[in-house]
């Protein structure tokens, strides 16, 4: 496994992912986005993060999946084309950022997990130090260990400054958008959902095996009786 290394960000159209990527079955998008980088500039101030777990939600018939009512005003991004930002708040409290996938018309996306930070760290500190509903603000952000700041869905977006105005972006654009960078990274594991109440047999989480940014390393799931996924 390629550990996370520091580097400064350089926009380059040569590296960030096409739309091409994005359009194929949304478990290969799942599995390659593993060792991709997330970048999000934000009026100015830019973190990345090198993608470690990831979660795909396939189609109405997926009982996870949000496109399972059918076609919503919340959910329409899902049915859009691929290659776009869905972002939503969970419980009311955290926003989840996914990636769509698969042609418009066919509801997809991959959820962002964990990530190991690569650059911003010391702006990821600061936003995880903020109080925010629902959550107790970190008593020493400095304290926490830098693999944490971007473990489980709802720190990976607080971390990064992501929040319900990144939702439906084009992740082609210069905002939010995800990297090639040529890095390696171990083998990959592929095991249950967590944080669900349905849906839970099927093995669409994948994550980079033993890598300490990853939320639920064994796939056991542990959160409250609401649901809730404990490594938000």
């Amino acid at each position: 496994m390629t550990p996370a290394i520091g580097r400064k960000h350089q926009p380059d159209s040569d590296v960030k992912l096409p739309r091409t990527f994005y359009d194929r079955p949304t478990l290969d998008v799942a599995r390659d986005l593993l060792g991709k980088v997330l970048v999000h500039d934000r009026r100015g101030s830019c973190t990345a993060g090198l993608i470690v777990e990831v979660e795909a939600y396939i189609g109405e018939s997926d009982p996870a999946c949000h496109a399972a009512p059918g076609p919503t005003r919340r959910n329409e991004p899902l049915y859009g084309p691929p290659g776009h930002a869905y972002v939503y708040l969970n419980y009311g409290i955290h926003c989840l950022v996914n990636v769509v996938a698969e042609p418009a018309g066919c509801p997809a996306a991959v959820l962002l997990r964990a990530l190991d930070p690569l650059e911003g760290i010391a702006i990821m500190r600061r936003r995880r130090a903020r109080a925010m509903k629902g959550r107790r603000k970190h008593p020493d952000p400095s304290a926490l260990p830098q693999h944490g700041l971007c473990r489980g869905p709802g720190n990976l977006t607080m971390a990064m400054g992501i929040t319900l105005a990144q939702n439906r972006l084009d992740l082609l654009g210069d905002r939010l958008f995800v990297e090639d960078c040529g890095i390696v990274v171990g083998p990959v594991t592929w095991g249950p959902r967590v944080g669900i109440k349905v849906g839970t047999e099927r093995p669409w989480r994948a994550y980079v095996r033993d890598h300490p940014a990853v939320s639920e390393p064994g796939g056991r799931w542990s959160g409250d009786r609401r649901g809730r996924d404990p490594s938000v």
